[in-house]
């Protein structure tokens, strides 16, 4: 039951992540997306980490409340 919590957490906090890149890169151009490797790096780790935070809260919540 916890490896259901932490999917739906990555999930989430992917999710979560795409949100706050759609708010980030809105003013950003197409072009300058698919051909600057700094930008591509930088935000694309950040989803990354905010769907691993999303997964760990999702099992420390977990934790905490059912076990």
């Amino acid at each position: 039951m916890i490896y259901i919590a932490g999917v739906l957490g990555f999930f989430g906090g992917f999710a979560l992540g795409l949100m706050l890149l759609y708010f980030l890169l809105r003013n950003v151009s197409k072009e300058d997306m698919m051909n600057d490797p700094y930008i591509k790096w930088k935000y694309g780790i950040l989803n990354w980490l905010i769907a691993i935070l999303g997964s760990y809260s999702a099992v420390s919540l977990y934790e905490r409340i059912f076990i």
